[in-house]
């Protein structure tokens, strides 16, 4: 791996713990959406990959890495009498309303990060509205020079585009961005796009999912300056 320029975080499960963010959450919207019938309730929760009792998502939850729409198509087997579109708009309306917990205290590793003069961005299989509000929420937006969701025009992960956007938008070659994310989705895309990669623990993965796609797997992204710093060392 060569000099690190910059990075490009995942959202959910690398920037904010994904247990801790997104179980109230889909509680709040498997309730709702259920309207007190408790058989479409553990339809629902099956079809998302959501244990109530724990508010807890399984690690093979379409939720960790989808898009809304994905989601969406999951759910709606279940809801015969929902307007697809409706749908969509609830689940990002409710998204966007979301309290997320960071991984980590996120203002002081972004400005240590950006003191080495690494340009930062997020790149998000959520849509980009409710992106931007967990981002402005968290007091971040203003530390990062690029977010994009599925919808942004670039397509999703495990596809590049996103991450080849942010080359691009921050004049970078691909092989100086280091694409940090908890799932596989992050990771390949990662490698396709031809960046580093480095996993973290922080959603619902384990090191064992992670390390054949990345050249480093941290606890949380608060081990990046030492892992820029053993780089550097090279």
């Amino acid at each position: 791996m060569g000099p690190i320029t910059a990075i490009l975080f995942d959202k959910d499960g690398t920037l904010f713990d994904f247990h801790a963010s997104w179980g109230d959450w889909a509680a709040e919207m498997l309730d709702r959406l259920a309207a007190g019938d408790g058989a479409r309730h553990a339809a629902l929760a099956g079809a998302v990959g959501f244990d109530p009792g724990a508010r807890r998502f399984r690690a093979d939850s379409i939720a960790i890495a989808a898009t809304v729409e994905e989601v969406a198509l999951r759910l709606l087997p279940h809801l015969p009498a929902t307007d697809p579109a409706h749908l969509v708009d609830l689940l990002n309306a409710m998204a966007a309303r979301a309290r997320m917990r960071p991984a980590v205290p996120l203002a002081p590793l972004l400005d240590r990060l950006a003191g080495r003069g690494l340009a930062l961005g997020v790149a998000t299989n959520d849509a980009e509205t409710p992106a931007r509000c967990h981002l402005e929420a968290a007091g971040i937006a203003d530390r990062l020079c690029f977010v994009a969701g599925y919808d942004s025009g670039h397509g999703a992960k495990p596809g590049p585009g996103q991450l080849l956007a942010f080359a691009a938008a921050t004049g970078r070659r691909p092989a100086e961005v280091l694409m940090v994310g908890d799932s596989r989705h992050d990771l390949i895309a990662g490698r396709a796009a031809g960046m580093g990669t480095v996993g973290v623990l922080t959603g619902t993965a384990a090191a064992a999912d992670l390390a054949d796609l990345a050249d480093a797997v941290l606890p949380d992204i608060g081990h990046l300056p030492a892992l820029l710093d053993r780089i550097a060392a090279r």
